[in-house]
């Protein structure tokens, strides 16, 4: 976080992704996160599968920090990001099923990617308890409960390394969360995030559309469709079955 916050969502985002260390959340050494659509991806009566009420509270907390509000539109936590993220740490990814857990670790460079033992679950669960374990003995208060001057204070200090996670190192707690902040705003509502694909929306993205051929020839219009969700598009079979009657 930077001293004095970039003004606007879209200098917001901007920043956010700028930077990013490969080491950040499953990391290349472990392989990308699998992702699995939750039961109720259209976000009416949703649980949770993962986190705890606590748990949850602090990351709706961080996401809103992290991808605020404001004149543009709905931000993270408005968009689902702790569904999407509740939804990954709950399936084999979460788990680390493809993950790499022999040992030994130690640290390694940005360029070798993720080399904690910890599981995503792990690290989540580990991690959000540090966080408000912390923010109770400075600030007498869980993180979710701080005002936006506190809150945006603690992210910067796990930014930078400041506070102290041990054995978690809270900068790369910092990078997982981030990174899993834009993944859940940006990613297809199937799997949980983007809720009314305002992510999408919001840079102008189509999503899954199957084809662009009546606009390929429309150079320097921009594009005013609204964006497909991958949940939206018709099954193969039964568009033959349409067909062909």
């Amino acid at each position: 976080m930077e001293d004095h916050p970039a003004r606007g969502r879209r200098n917001v985002l901007k920043a956010l992704t700028v930077g990013l260390p490969g080491a950040a959340w499953a990391g290349r050494a472990h392989g990308a996160p699998q992702q699995s659509p939750p039961p109720d991806p259209a976000g009416a009566g949703r649980t949770l599968r993962f986190f705890n009420p606590s748990e949850a509270a602090a990351m709706d907390a961080i996401a809103a920090r992290l991808i605020p509000a404001d004149e543009l539109g709905p931000g993270a936590k408005e968009a689902g990001v702790t569904y999407f993220l509740d939804g990954q740490l709950a399936g084999a990814w979460g788990a680390g099923d493809q993950f790499y857990r022999q040992g030994p670790f130690h640290a390694g460079t940005p360029e070798q990617g993720y080399q904690l033992s910890f599981t995503p679950a792990e690290m989540m669960r580990r991690g959000l308890a540090a966080l408000d374990e912390a923010c109770r003995q400075r600030d007498g208060k869980p993180y979710a409960e701080l005002d936006a001057g506190r809150q945006d204070a603690w992210l910067r200090a796990m930014q930078e390394g400041e506070a102290d996670f041990s054995p978690l190192p809270s900068a790369v707690f910092f990078q997982a969360l981030l990174q899993a902040t834009i993944e859940g705003f940006f990613s297809d509502p199937l799997y949980g995030g983007n809720r009314d694909m305002v992510g999408w929306k919001l840079v102008g993205f189509p999503g899954a559309y199957a084809s662009f051929s009546n606009d390929i020839e429309r150079h320097g219009v921009q594009w005013a469709g609204q964006p497909v969700s991958i949940a939206m598009a018709k099954p193969h079979a039964a568009h033959q079955e349409d067909e062909h009657g």
